[in-house]
């Protein structure tokens, strides 16, 4: 049995842990929160929870459920006690950093870091390699949602004079998108300070972004997203080979699912170091015997 952490219990967080305990072939050591002490949900009333993963005794991975600004912080302190560490950062144009960054530290704690490792980036990926080897010369185009993205709600929550925030993405085609944030704001906030900081962010700052003010944006929140892959290339110097991937998910719960698997997969793995999920083997990816997966899968 795989003893597994949970580090931060937000969306994300709470998707891990019953992602985790569903899992046949692991067992939640804990979850790890800023503010252990103080008075827990329901649901974490049986689970022991912390404020330092050191108080769980040995683990054998952490699933890293903080916003990405800190994860690189987050993993590097994890990995240099030797803790195999998933995280799903989702700032694409940076992975490739992180993976530098994490790679050395990995390598120095003896431990693995699975980066980037929710569903996009992350099992996209997987399929974007795929349909790269499927057609090599050719035109991928990703358009996520419509819906609820986790990341950008996050950004947009985090800025001065917004008490709640939530962003969704609406797909324009050709892998363009447009992002319509909804603010419930503090008193006395200046909605236009808060809307100029949001469309400057690094997360929005490339989109077609829309802030609007609204009383109560709880009202509003459904967690569903989705995305549809399409590439269209030439296999061998066969023109208008014509590929299509779609799906419509639970967005915190399909990624906690993928870094679940992840942690599965850091364990397995030989060789210590930063791994994104187009270097892992699929098949580390999955519970149970290797010959029978092979025989069951292939």
């Amino acid at each position: 049995m795989l003893k597994i952490a949970i580090i931060g219990y937000g969306n994300i967080g709470r998707c891990a842990v019953e992602a985790v305990r569903a899992a046949g072939d692991m067992e939640l050591a804990g979850v790890v929160r800023r503010d252990a002490n103080g008075v827990q949900p329901e649901e974490l009333r049986n689970i022991k929870v912390v404020s330092n993963v050191s108080e769980l005794g040995p683990v054998d991975a952490a699933i890293i459920c903080s916003p990405t600004r800190y994860v690189e912080e987050t993993a590097r302190a994890l990995l240099s006690k030797g803790i195999n560490t998933v995280d799903s950062f989702d700032i694409h144009a940076s992975i490739y950093a992180l993976h530098r960054s994490l790679d050395a530290t990995a390598k120095v704690g003896g431990a693995v870091a699975v980066i980037a490792a929710g569903w996009d980036p992350g099992s996209d990926s997987v399929i974007r390699a795929l349909l790269l080897a499927a057609a090599p010369k050719g035109v991928t185009h990703t358009n996520f949602g419509p819906g609820m993205s986790m990341g950008h709600t996050v950004v947009a929550k985090s800025k001065d004079g917004v008490q709640n925030a939530l962003s969704i993405t609406i797909p324009l085609g050709s892998g363009i998108h447009r992002r319509m944030v909804y603010v419930e704001l503090m008193p006395d906030a200046d909605f236009e300070a808060v809307a100029k900081a949001v469309k400057t962010d690094p997360y929005f700052a490339h989109d077609e972004t829309h802030v609007i003010s609204v009383k109560d944006v709880d009202a509003l929140i459904d967690r569903g997203s989705g995305v549809l892959l399409t590439r269209k290339g030439v296999s061998g110097v066969t023109d208008n080979q014509l590929f299509s991937f779609e799906m419509r998910v639970n967005n915190p719960a399909l990624t906690a699912q993928i870094m679940t698997a992840s942690a599965r997969a850091a364990c397995r793995q030989k060789t210590p170091g930063a791994y994104t999920l187009i270097e892992l083997p699929i098949i580390d990816l999955l519970p149970g015997d290797r010959e029978h997966n092979i025989k069951q899968l292939v």
